[in-house]
């Protein structure tokens, strides 16, 4: 075991501090991660405040990780001292039942997957996992993504979570050529998801309380910007999309978005609304539409995210800060007055 720099929640609700955090030795197929950056996510806050009620502290958040390797085990083959490495939000799984088996671990049957903090390393020793807002983590190679050499890793950081939520979806329901896909919310996870769906060749609506950041909408790849307070909006665009990835965790009325999708389509939740999502029966029949959900994505499919991203210039538009902004940090990001995804420099870690 290996003490590291890491910054911690000692409690809820409690601002996050300066500590050391306990890394287990480079086993057989571990590697051994240098963290050079961070992405904050929504998650980590409801973590640190609790607001799931799941405790674990002190605790150490961060799934979105990119950095480069500086050890690894003598079975690993993939992965060399010095290659550029990411981490998403799991760390292992159980790797047996047929989905793991599959490439889709993030749907583990097997007991599930174990996330990348808040969590335990279950199938091994039970220790508490704890995320990136440290200086290093160690982690099995299978589930270490390789980070080309087109992104940079501050950029690739968010795609860790926020790129494969809304890669994922978009990769399922075939968003491309043809088809015609709404992004409800120009966020962290949104602004990602008009930059996939148009590069996977789809025309692209953003869906918006307002037109305030159309500009960005238009320069991120949208052909089209639309505010949602504006009731002709639904007059306007009524049965047109193939897809809409919801992006935002706001309770919204399911039928009037649902008058959007066009015969089979398709409406995918990403954020968790408090409330339960409610529709009438009608409003599916009338076009035989659907309402869905997402996780992550597997191992397999983020890496194929990263190349993608890599091969089409895609990465994060992001606000790089020091660890000691990470309060204001989380402040800004629940008023949502970032553009468009904090990420951590742990260097000043």
């Amino acid at each position: 075991m290996t003490a590291v720099p890491a910054f911690a929640a000692p409690a809820a609700g409690v601002p996050l501090e300066r500590t050391t955090v306990e890394r287990r030795a480079v086993g057989e197929n571990d590697v051994l991660i240098e963290i050079k950056y961070v992405g904050i996510c929504h998650t980590d806050i409801h973590h640190v405040r609790d607001d799931w009620g799941r405790g674990g502290f002190p605790l150490v958040p961060g799934h979105e990780i990119a950095g480069v390797v500086a050890e690894v085990g003598p079975g690993v083959t993939g992965y060399q001292v010095g290659d550029r490495v990411g981490v998403g939000c799991m760390v292992d799984s159980c790797r047996k039942c047929e989905n793991c088996r599959n490439g889709q671990e993030v749907y583990c049957t097997g007991g599930g997957l174990v996330a990348t903090y808040a969590d335990t390393m279950r199938y091994t020793d039970g220790a508490p996992t704890q995320g990136g807002y440290s200086t290093h983590i160690v982690v099995d190679e299978r589930f270490v993504l390789g980070i080309p050499e087109g992104l940079s890793l501050e950029q690739a950081a968010p795609l860790l979570c926020a790129g494969i939520t809304t890669y994922s979806p978009l990769r399922h329901w075939n968003a491309g050529p043809g088809k015609k896909v709404a992004v409800i919310g120009l966020g962290g996870l949104g602004h990602l998801g008009v930059k996939f769906a148009h590069a996977l060749g789809a025309e692209v609506t953003v869906l918006s309380q307002s037109l305030r950041k159309k500009d960005d909408g238009l320069r991120l790849g949208a052909d089209h910007y639309y505010a949602t307070s504006d009731p002709k909006t639904f007059e306007e665009l009524a049965g047109t999309f193939d897809l809409i990835l919801n992006t935002v965790s706001a309770s919204l009325d399911g039928d009037t978005y649902l008058s959007l999708l066009r015969i089979d389509g398709t409406m995918v939740y990403l954020g968790i609304p408090e409330k339960p999502v409610s529709a009438n029966v009608g409003s599916l029949m009338m076009g035989r539409k659907s309402i869905a959900s997402s996780g992550i994505g597997g191992i397999p499919e983020t890496q194929e995210m990263l190349d993608f991203a890599a091969a089409n210039g895609i990465g994060a538009d992001v606000e790089v800060i020091s660890a000691d902004e990470i309060e204001q940090a989380y402040d800004r990001v629940l008023r949502s007055d970032v553009r468009y995804r904090f990420v951590i420099d742990n260097s000043t870690i």
